[in-house]
């Protein structure tokens, strides 16, 4: 690795932030690229442009300018991704998989062609088609693109909710009856090395319909635990994809593990990495794309992560309460984000929380999840 490596991140959102707080311990010159003037990065990188990461030419500008482009968000320009590949620019994730992850139907369908276990789909080029596919539901409508934390989805048991569907062409999943969610993030570099961080187990907000809070070690049988892992492996290497990449997985009331979504990036499943096990998501990724040896997975601590969103019935300014009270409980770590203004359920920052046990942390967990909030 030479001496200072110009590393462009498109998006300059929390997982950036935590991106370059892990990349100051490898003197990388970070350059960003936000559509917002005041995203959580401007202030700790490098070079900071305002723009969108979804024009050609805006991206295209940017890239040249760096040794190595990496994403914190996959909705980018892959035409601009791919002609800065061609030009010699390190791009990772590579445009083939950007493209292929940004369209969800285009994802199913690679599960399918590489033998993923995944849920029964049908693609829908519109709402008329919704008719013909009636005997499939109940199911889950998602948008085949730019849908993601809950946004793009919808539920439809019966005729009575084709109100409710979407237009646009579409991802029609059968509802799947699982027991527990569960992600595993693995990592691969240029060589071919892959690591799979151990499995997180997730709890999903009931309105929001995105991660609430997540525990590590998952509580899931040894033997399911392996399997999860062989097919995030699997799910990586297919792709041949160079980086992080997150794997959301169902496990079924009959044991089985089926692939839901991938995300080729840092991912909210694996926050509590930075503080619980011995190489954080964040290092793993910077790792993995400059080719250097991947580090160690194994937890140093049991683990609860959870999100800290913007409170109901508050628009503005953020401003935080409860963080004595919340740092007074051992094994508590707050991670802010730097967003200057906060809105309801706007994800604003992380709790971890450390126990010897999992059953340690839940407690403690419990005792500081009301506890700090986000007004305005």
């Amino acid at each position: 690795m030479k001496g200072e490596v110009k590393l462009g991140i498109l998006g300059g959102g929390q997982l950036g932030r935590m991106l370059m707080q892990a990349g100051l311990d490898f003197n990388l010159y970070t350059l960003v690229l936000d559509p917002d003037e005041n995203a959580p990065c401007k202030d700790i990188c490098n070079e900071f442009y305002v723009g969108s990461f979804r024009d050609f030419d805006t991206v295209y500008e940017f890239g040249k300018q760096c040794d190595i482009l990496t994403i914190e968000i996959e909705h980018v320009n892959a035409d601009a991704l791919e002609k800065l590949e061609q030009e010699g620019v390190k791009v990772y994730p590579d445009a083939k998989t950007v493209r292929t992850i940004q369209d969800k139907g285009l994802q199913k369908e690679f599960y399918r062609l590489h033998n993923i276990p995944t849920s029964d789909f049908i693609l829908l080029k519109d709402k008329s088609e919704l008719e013909q596919s009636i005997d499939f539901l109940p199911a889950f409508q998602k948008l085949r693109r730019e849908g993601y934390d809950g946004r793009g989805v919808t539920r439809l048991t019966g005729e009575a909710d084709f109100g409710k569907a979407f237009e646009e062409p579409s991802v029609l999943e059968k509802l799947v009856d699982f027991e527990k969610e569960i992600s595993v993030i693995v990592a691969r570099n240029e060589n071919g090395e892959v690591t799979a961080f151990p499995v997180v187990e997730l709890s999903f907000h009931p309105e929001h319909n995105l991660v609430d809070s997540l525990f590590a070690p998952a509580t899931v049988a040894y033997k399911l635990q392996r399997h999860a892992i062989e097919i995030a492996t699997r799910v990586i290497e297919a792709f041949g994809m160079v980086g992080i990449l997150a794997v959301e997985m169902f496990l079924t009331k009959d044991g089985q593990i089926l692939v839901n979504e991938v995300a080729p990036r840092p991912h909210n499943s694996g926050h509590h990495t930075i503080k619980a096990n011995y190489t954080s998501q964040y290092e793993q990724h910077l790792r993995a794309i400059l080719n250097l040896p991947l580090g160690s997975t194994e937890i140093q601590s049991a683990a609860v992560m959870l999100n800290l969103l913007g409170e109901p019935g508050y628009d503005g300014e953020a401003k935080y309460e409860g963080l004595q009270e919340a740092l007074a409980v051992p094994g508590v770590y707050i991670h802010l984000y730097g967003k200057k203004f906060t809105r309801p359920a706007r994800k604003m920052g992380h709790i971890t929380v450390l126990g010897q046990s999992i059953e340690e942390a839940q407690q403690r967990a419990e005792s500081v999840k009301n506890v700090i909030k986000v007004i305005a």
